[in-house]
């Protein structure tokens, strides 16, 4: 049955203008090493991962801030608690066995039944609270808290008219795309740290397509065939096992908090 439920956390026209911003301004902290060339990429090897590391969680508060300011009411807080911890209890039961991640596919499940606002904020705060949880808070947590916000962002994002089979064939899909999605993101911001330790890493002042080359070999060798893909495979397994049972039970949760467009 096909139902109209509206987003738990409302988007306006500052916000997703704010939102589109920040997704714009995150990529490129991730991307800097493929843009900047010549003395400018030599001179800022060193500090620009640790100046991004800095402004980047800024950038996030901002757009949290930005969305609650067009109303999050006391049910959409009190689901995001509850997602949030289950993902974060999650995390441990996996991470650190052959890519095997357990967060991600609930987040593609509540991005998908309420919205890309609320999923941009549970990708946050899911990596927040479960590195808490496992002691993986460190420079890399704002990058990873992006990643996943945007895998959260992606899934409110998708065609909202497909229901049944079709439905979570569409998510199965989304959820392989999103796992490889993060760890291309996550080498990207590891990369930099690696410059002139080995063939394939990052060079600066190097042209586009020898940096983007270097890159690509190294993230296949080094997180595609081996930790993305097990999240891949975790990913497909989860949502066409679980996801039917669990959009149902998500959806009554969104229907009985009566989030209306």
């Amino acid at each position: 049955m096909t139902d109209f439920l509206g987003p738990a956390v409302r988007i306006r026209v500052r916000t997703g203008v704010v939102l589109v911003v920040a997704v714009v301004l995150g990529l490129a902290m991730f991307c800097w090493p493929l843009f900047v060339s010549g003395a400018a990429a030599s001179g800022h090897t060193a500090d620009a991962p640790f100046i991004f590391m800095a402004t980047l969680p800024v950038l996030i508060l901002i757009v949290l801030a930005e969305l609650s300011s067009g109303g999050v009411d006391a049910k959409a807080l009190a689901l995001l608690g509850v997602l949030s911890a289950v993902d974060a209890a999650l995390r441990p039961l996996g991470a650190g066995t052959g890519g095997v991640e357990l967060v991600f596919f609930l987040l593609v499940l509540a991005g998908r039944v309420f919205g890309p606002g609320f999923g941009f904020v549970l990708g946050a705060t899911s990596l927040f609270a479960s590195a808490l949880l496992t002691g993986g808070v460190g420079p890399w947590l704002p990058f990873q808290m992006l990643a996943s916000s945007l895998v959260g962002l992606g899934a409110g994002l998708l065609p909202g008219r497909v229901r049944g089979r079709w439905e979570i064939a569409l998510l199965a899909a989304y959820g392989v795309v999103a796992a490889y999605f993060y760890g291309l993101a996550m080498s990207m911001f590891t990369w930099p740290f690696l410059a002139g330790t080995s063939a394939l890493d990052f060079v600066p002042g190097a042209p586009l397509g020898t940096n983007l080359h270097r890159f690509l070999v190294f993230t296949v060798l080094t997180s595609t065939l081996g930790w993305d893909t097990g999240r891949a495979i975790t990913n497909l397994i989860a949502i066409l096992a679980l996801g039917p049972a669990i959009l149902t039970i998500l959806r009554r949760a969104a229907r009985r908090a009566s989030f209306r467009p």
